[in-house]
């Protein structure tokens, strides 16, 4: 099953254009949406998931047209959007067979066996009884994973999921998204790189509104490959060499700005070409935009 977006636009009532004609084919596997905030990606997530129109184009999802079949879609489709609201005072336990129930799963034999398989998969089996308005912000993070995989979905879409967490409860994510990944489409929206760059075998960079670059991580890098120069130079230089040369990042490190800019020559003697990463190819696409 593919999900085929074709010339997709939206145009806010204040005149900003959230998408600008974006044509993606997505096949199963993880799905990186990469790109700052506003760019756009949340809305497209939001349209693909059916919680708004386009003005134009298509989204169709195997024989599902999106737009005008949005039913259909909601049946095979799981959702976790960035903020995610939950009843304060039930368990996860209990909630999520409530989640359950929405979804159709009438048996009740079926529900439970499927909620306590969620709570294994997820991590949270020993915790379900606790409130989820108790759990941390990487457990709630598993606990919506887990509704969101409720009924069997041919499409996964996670909205900026590790924003905020610490690196031990960003890899137990991590290993739940990439155990999901191998079954069905996971379209993964962030502007946190090491998450594409962990987890995605297909991968797209996004900027207000439209698609800058597609393909695999290691393609990607390969574009700029070459062209990455880093320099470190004192604090108070940075904004000469931003009007001289083309700088797509920076940083402190050891009392130093250490700059990368993008050349295909060597700028100056300063320079020493570096590795080209992901995040190059990131902030060399938003620069360029």
């Amino acid at each position: 099953m593919q999900l085929i977006i074709q010339n997709l636009n939206k145009v806010y009532p204040n005149g900003v254009k959230a998408l600008n004609d974006v044509n993606l084919t997505i096949n199963k596997g993880m799905f990186g949406l990469l790109g700052p905030n506003g760019a756009g990606k949340s809305t497209l997530m939001r349209t693909v998931a059916a919680l708004q129109d386009p003005d134009s184009g298509s989204i169709h999802l195997g024989d599902i047209d999106v737009v005008n079949q949005k039913t259909e879609l909601r049946k095979v489709l799981g959702y976790l959007p960035q903020d995610f609201g939950f009843y304060p005072k039930v368990s996860a336990l209990t909630l999520l067979e409530h989640f359950a129930v929405l979804k159709g799963i009438t048996n009740k034999k079926e529900r439970r066996e499927l909620v306590d398989a969620l709570l294994q998969q997820t991590n949270l089996y020993e915790v379900r009884k606790r409130n989820v308005s108790e759990y941390s912000g990487g457990m709630r993070q598993r606990f919506g994973i887990a509704q969101a995989l409720l009924g069997n979905p041919k499409l996964v879409i996670v909205d900026e999921p590790t924003a905020g967490l610490d690196p031990a409860e960003r890899n137990r994510f991590h290993n739940v998204l990439s155990e999901i990944g191998e079954q069905v489409i996971v379209i993964l929206s962030t502007h946190i790189v090491d998450d594409v760059k962990s987890l995605c075998n297909q991968m797209v960079v996004m900027n207000k509104g439209r698609i800058l670059l597609e393909g695999t991580p290691k393609q990607a890098v390969e574009t700029v490959q070459g062209k990455i120069w880093q320099a470190s130079i004192d604090k108070e230089q940075l904004p000469d060499f931003k009007k001289a040369f083309q700088v797509i990042s920076h940083h402190v490190s050891e009392g130093k700005m250490l700059i990368h800019v993008y050349a295909d020559d060597k700028p100056d003697e300063a320079f020493d070409q570096a590795d080209a990463t992901l995040e190059d190819v990131y902030f060399s696409s938003i620069h360029k935009n």
